[in-house]
């Protein structure tokens, strides 16, 4: 009998094996996980997100009506309370330590940022998952809500999550950020929420560029005014000094108009030798991080959950990230210009069909014909 790898395979084959490999060496988890490991719960729960399965049972009964399939994925008919005790018990750091891997490979197929210096560009935010409350106790963060905060770092390069740390709803966005580790010389552009002062100082300490915005309250003086092109729309550029605390940073304040709404900007950078207009424009770059909240809960399953644990919603999220990551490293490999939503749609409805991605991204090369497999022009009639 003649192998076709379904397209599902062949998603799942651009993780290497051997980082499945080294990361289950990593995180043992004694005899109980050699029939089901965590390359098969990776299996489970990546196919609940690119099958778009509303629960963990609807997303086994579709695996079993395919099991015929399922040897190939090195994955046979699994029970729904092996997958729910996996998710409950098994540690996240797994989960995390391969979305990283998946990132690593990634980014370095990914087309720089649009700006003309070389250093890297980051931005950062987060966004809250909300959850019901009486089934998520754990989670709560005001009397009658609950739900876990998602907090991001998003590569330029290519618009990809490099970084996620996944915290109750009620901490603060600057926790994360402290702990956090950038590339020497790297930009990182981020809101008022994450302003902290003795952290801009680590960050200078560390070579580290940020751009922000001025709060309306911040107590500053200032030290030189520089000449601006008023055509830019930067109206000031001025250096200042910070007060808080009892210690003084020196910083860039730059004054911004839009052209477009007329509304007026105040940005805040320790980074002096950049023109006020990049300033500004990276800034507005910044946008990026919100278009990519928004694509992601469109087009993945982190709305509801397939388990009840904080663990078993952790997982779902760095799952749904990693396969993200795996749409993305797919789209850099076309080279076609398709967007991750265009490659979520195409690959949800060929999941388990013969033809391989080159053939459905390129339909005119396609061999055989296929009645159940739908190509890009199909999608477009």
């Amino acid at each position: 009998m003649s192998h076709h790898n379904t397209l599902f395979s062949q998603v799942l084959s651009l993780i290497p094996r051997h980082v499945f490999e080294k990361l289950e060496r990593k995180h043992k988890t004694g005899r109980s996980s050699r029939q089901f490991g965590f390359k098969e719960q990776f299996t489970v729960m990546a196919f609940i997100q690119l099958a778009a399965r509303r629960s963990l049972r609807d997303g086994l009964r579709a695996l079993e009506a395919a099991k015929r399939r399922l040897y190939h994925l090195g994955l046979k008919s699994v029970a729904r309370s092996t997958v729910a005790d996996a998710n409950n018990s098994r540690p996240v750091e797994f989960f995390k330590d391969l979305f990283a891997e998946m990132y690593g490979l990634c980014h370095l197929r990914a087309p720089r940022h649009k700006f003309r210096f070389k250093c890297k560009l980051y931005s950062m935010d987060a966004t809250t998952i909300s959850l019901c409350l009486s089934i998520f106790p754990w989670a709560s963060f005001r009397r009658n809500k609950a739900g876990v905060k998602v907090n991001t770092v998003l590569d330029h390069d290519g618009y990809i999550p490099a970084f996620l740390d996944i915290n109750n709803a009620k901490t603060h966005e600057s926790r994360m950020a402290k702990s956090l580790s950038l590339p020497k010389g790297s930009i990182v552009t981020f809101d008022k929420g994450y302003i902290c002062y003795s952290w801009f100082r680590m960050l200078t300490a560390k070579g580290i560029f940020f751009v922000t915005r001025l709060k309306s309250n911040a107590a500053y003086k200032l030290v030189d005014r520089r000449a601006v092109d008023r055509k830019t729309g930067v109206t000031s550029d001025h250096i200042i000094d910070v007060s808080s605390r009892g210690k003084t940073t020196r910083l860039r304040r730059i004054g911004y108009r839009d052209a477009k709404t007329g509304k007026r900007y105040e940005f805040l950078t320790n980074h002096f030798s950049l023109s006020a207009k990049t300033i500004a424009d990276i800034y507005k770059e910044r946008w990026q991080i919100e278009i990519f909240f928004r694509e992601v809960k469109q087009n993945l399953h982190i709305k509801s959950f397939v388990g009840r644990s904080e663990n078993a919603v952790h997982i779902q999220i760095y799952t749904a990230l990693t396969v993200y990551l795996l749409l993305a490293y797919q789209k850099f490999l076309s080279k076609l210009g398709l967007s991750v939503q265009q490659l979520f749609e195409l690959i949800c409805l060929n999941l388990f069909g013969k033809d391989s991605l080159e053939e459905l991204l390129n339909p005119r090369r396609r061999k055989t014909i296929n009645t159940y497999s739908y190509s890009l022009l199909a999608m477009g009639a």
